[in-house]
This record gives structure tokens, C-alpha cells and sequence, in this order.
């Protein structure tokens, strides 16, 4: 493989942030240019720009620059996101274990999911996807448990903005059916997906909740040849469980999400 894509001004940017965090009384441009070897006109830019996001602070007084607020907010939801997998993981690994299925924990992260951790399926017919992975916000049954955390005025102004895509002959494609099926993931506590996403493959997915803005969802994924109907009743309840289970926990330890 080659090398991979890179974007000069956002790794030196990261050298700033870097270097201010070891400082306790902050930096100059004049000083963080000699350290970094790199121009004031550049130091100067960039500051600027870190400045207007909150990611740096300057004093007005002394001129120099320190670590802002937002990076202070960032690293509390980074470190929120690790305990939450920690208090997760062992009540995925049981849902697992009850169900044969794989199980998946992700956040939804503007016009997707992104997958935070998984539990892969013992079975040698499993499916699985890495970490990091994301998943249309609008395929199946993660999105549809996700969208059914949002008011209904939400739901219709992403619909309106993505479109429902036909991502196999059992997509849900008209807007009428899509809502019908929230209001129903609303009252049931969870959503299940036949064949919606991926051919032969079925899911079910719960909310994790009081976790403040931020949505959260556990999901167990097999194949259709695994999960027959009698199968699919067993995930429904086990995956409920689990994401209340999870949520019970996460709202006796506050302090542990931001």
C-alpha cells in the first residue's frame, strides 16, 4: 500500500496542541515558532484558527497561548466513550453468548453510526465489521432505534435531507412506511432489521439512554439462516435487556459520560 493521504496544516496544528499541553504558563508565537521550526506567519494562522474553535487560548495580556476549553470537552467525551465500552463490554459479551449473534455497541456521530466495539459471534457463520466502521444513518435497525431517540420533526428533516436508499429488495424506501416503523420502534424499545441492509442478514437494536445528548445503541447481528423467527423473538428481548441493563449502570455512574 502507498502512503497514506496526509494533511500538513492539521498535523502541524497538532504539533502546537502538543507542545502547549507540556507548557504550564503557555507560549508566544514568537517561541512557538523557534521551537517548532516553523514561520510566525504560519504559527500565526493557525493559532488563529485554533482560536476561533476554542481549541487554543490567548491571553490578551502576555500574548500567550494555551489549551482552550474544547479540547478539555472533547477528551471528557473520548474518555466517556471508554468507560461506557468498559461498562459495556461484559453485558455484550453475555448477550453474545445467549444469543450466538454478534454484537455491536455504536454512537450516532451526525449522518451515521460509528461503531465503538464488538463482540463477534463463536460461530464459524458470523458477521463482523471493525471498529471505526460506520453505518448510514438511515440502514437498518441501529438507525432506525437511533432516529427513534429524535423528535419526529428530526426524523422528517433527515429523511427529507438523505433519502431512504434502497440497499436491497427489502429496504424501506417510502417515507410513509420509514416513519410507521419509528413510531413502532418507539413503543416496542427496540427495531429489528429482515434483509433491510445487508441480504441475509437480520438485527436487532435498543437504545442505551440517559447518557445525555449524546445516542448510544447495542445491536445483535446474524444471519438469516441463523436467526429464524423463533431466533429472531430471543434477540428482541435479550437485546432490550441488555441496552436497559447497560443504561441502569451508566446512569448510577454519571460522572463516567460527559
Amino acid at each position: 500500500m502507498g502512503e497514506g493521504y496526509r494533511a500538513p496544516s492539521v498535523e502541524k496544528a497538532f504539533r502546537i496542541l502538543r507542545l502547549l499541553s507540556l507548557s504550564e504558563r503557555g507560549l508566544g508565537i514568537s517561541e512557538l515558532a523557534k521551537r517548532l521550526s516553523m514561520s510566525k506567519g504560519t504559527i500565526h494562522g493557525i493559532t488563529s484558527a485554533l482560536e476561533k474553535v476554542g481549541a487554543v487560548r490567548r491571553d490578551p495580556s502576555t500574548k500567550r497561548y494555551t489549551l482552550g476549553y474544547t479540547l478539555f470537552e472533547l477528551g471528557r467525551r473520548a474518555i466517556g466513550q471508554v468507560d461506557l465500552k468498559q461498562l459495556a463490554r461484559p453485558v455484550m459479551e453475555n448477550l453474545m453468548q445467549k444469543t450466538q449473534a454478534s454484537v455491536f455497541l455504536g454512537v450516532l456521530n451526525r449522518d451515521h453510526v460509528t461503531i465503538l466495539d464488538v463482540v463477534e459471534s463463536t460461530s464459524d457463520f458470523k458477521i463482523t465489521s471493525p471498529v471505526g466502521t460506520t453505518i448510514p444513518i438511515l440502514a437498518g435497525a441501529v438507525g432506525k432505534v437511533l432516529m427513534a431517540c429524535l423528535s419526529e420533526a428530526q426524523v422528517m428533516n433527515i429523511v427529507g435531507a438523505l433519502g431512504l436508499h434502497k440497499y436491497t429488495e427489502h429496504s424501506i424506501t417510502s417515507p410513509g412506511e420509514y416513519f410507521e416503523q419509528i413510531r413502532k420502534v418507539r413503543d416496542k424499545g427496540y427495531a429489528e432489521d429482515d434483509e433491510e441492509y445487508i441480504p441475509g442478514v437480520r438485527a436487532v437494536a435498543a437504545p442505551i439512554q440517559g447518557l445525555g445528548d449524546t445516542l448510544y445503541a447495542v445491536w445483535a447481528v446474524g444471519f438469516k439462516a441463523i436467526l429464524d423467527d423463533e431466533k429472531m423473538k430471543l434477540v428482541a428481548r435479550e437485546t432490550r435487556d441488555a441496552a436497559r441493563l447497560i443504561s441502569r449502570w451508566m446512569k448510577k455512574n454519571p460522572d463516567l459520560v460527559s
